[in-house]
């Protein structure tokens, strides 16, 4: 029903490099949602990196990107960002935007992927040493 389409992606960048990943929705209403980033390493479970309320009011994130990445929001553009600052080559993992249809009911950011509703294709990224 929704459709998040992740950019900024699919390219090696050095140790302590930035890159900026954007994700595009294709719903009127994505001001209502929560949005996040999880990511997925080879041979790892998709884990919570970031997320940000609907108003983009809040923010939350993993332990392992605190000070270095940074979430935000522009609901006049349907996007989120997540900028990342300092890259690691254990940050290399495959990048998946996500969307919180019941944020209002729920109340709190959720950090488990099953408490996400809809799912872009993933973007690559890929940080040498």
């Amino acid at each position: 029903q929704v459709q998040l389409v992740e950019s900024g992606g699919g390219g090696l960048v050095q140790a302590g490099d930035s890159l900026r990943l954007s994700c595009v929705a294709s719903e009127r209403t994505f001001g209502a949602y929560a949005m996040a980033w999880f990511r997925q390493g080879p041979g790892k479970e998709r884990r919570f990196v970031a997320g940000i309320t609907s108003s983009g009011a809040r923010t939350n994130y993993a332990d392992s990107v605190k000070g270095r990445f940074t979430i935000s929001r522009d609901n006049t553009k349907n996007t989120v960002y997540l900028q990342m600052n300092s890259l690691k080559p254990e940050d290399t993992a495959v990048y998946y935007c996500a969307a919180d249809r019941s944020y209002y009911s729920r109340g709190y950011l959720a950090t488990a992927s099953a408490l996400y509703d809809y799912w872009g294709q993933g973007t690559q990224v890929t940080v040498s040493s």
